[in-house]
């Protein structure tokens, strides 16, 4: 059996603790991954995994072989890429991460456009609005929306977020629309979960406004806050990418305009400039290309 896919098999089931969820991703049969690790642990010599119907768990031997068979995966993929850049014809697999508003309203089409210019080039898009663990999920490309930032990534800036500050008509025509910034803490607003405290943020020129507001609903996905605001649920602060139609059609109404939520970065996040892959440089590249400038395309009016 080949070795080296027997490696993948070994650390897709220690990663996961679990035959069915490694065979489920390496898109394989679970007797396949048993056949595997019966022979990556016959060519060891020790036995890798304790497996019972329940749980599987490393043995003493299985972790001090784990770190040996990631390093063989990188160097496997690292020869890749040394194939690839050789030929200047980017290939392999790219792993990418995002928010899955951010995926749904830009980043797919844009991956799309991107394969079409590089088709040897195959895209994993993992979504959710977690932030990944590049190391363990073994993402090449996080692109994250935030103002903080780990300082042990390599990071690049490919835009800048707005948010807006909105309610459907029907919520409007229950409650009333808010005049002021103070008036928001007699109204019913909607929460994304990985939030700031029970407040919006705003800014003023270098003024930073915290307003504490009343939370009526709470999400961990934009996605649903979105439909929760569409919904009459309340209040809501959304990426202007993702709500550009719905103010165009009056779907939502956009609150206190002369007000400026606070914005945030959008962030190309990797996790090191050496041994990078060709795709992966050519990706962040077309990304920053294309998503580049201030007002972010999405927030461009034809005479901007």
């Amino acid at each position: 059996m080949d070795r080296l896919t027997a490696v993948r098999v070994f650390v897709e089931v220690a990663d996961r603790a679990s035959l069915t969820q490694a065979a489920e991703q390496l898109e394989m049969s679970a007797a396949m991954v048993s056949r595997y690790l019966a022979a990556i642990e016959g060519w060891f010599g020790a036995r890798l995994l304790h497996r019972t119907t329940r749980k599987v768990s490393l043995t003493d031997a299985g972790l001090a072989a784990l770190p040996a068979c990631r390093q063989m995966l990188e160097i496997a993929e690292d020869v890749q890429h040394l194939a690839a850049e050789r030929s200047r014809e980017p290939a392999g697999v790219l792993r990418v991460a995002s928010a899955g508003s951010f995926a749904d309203a830009q980043l797919t089409a844009a991956l799309v456009d991107f394969q079409a210019l590089y088709p040897q080039v195959e895209i994993a898009l993992s979504v959710g609005d977690r932030a990944a663990d590049l190391v363990g999920e073994r993402v090449d490309l996080a692109v994250r929306i935030t103002n903080t930032l780990d300082p042990a990534m390599i990071t690049r800036p490919l835009a800048r977020c707005r948010s807006i500050l909105c309610a459907s008509p029907a919520y409007l025509a229950r409650h009333g629309t808010p005049q002021s910034l103070d008036a928001l803490q007699q109204h019913r607003c909607i929460a994304h979960a990985f939030g700031i405290g029970r407040q919006y943020r705003f800014t003023r020129g270098n003024e930073l406004i915290e307003v504490p507001v009343r939370w009526s609903f709470h999400t961990n996905e934009t996605a649903v806050l979105r439909r929760a605001v569409l919904s009459g649920a309340g209040i809501g602060m959304l990426p202007s990418y993702y709500v550009g139609d719905e103010l165009r059609t009056g779907a939502l109404v956009a609150l206190l305009p002369d007000e400026q939520p606070e914005a945030l970065g959008i962030h190309a996040i990797y996790l090191s400039r050496q041994h990078q892959p060709l795709a992966l440089r050519l990706l962040v590249d077309f990304l920053a290309d294309r998503f580049g400038g201030d007002p972010a395309p999405w927030d461009r009016t034809p005479d901007t």
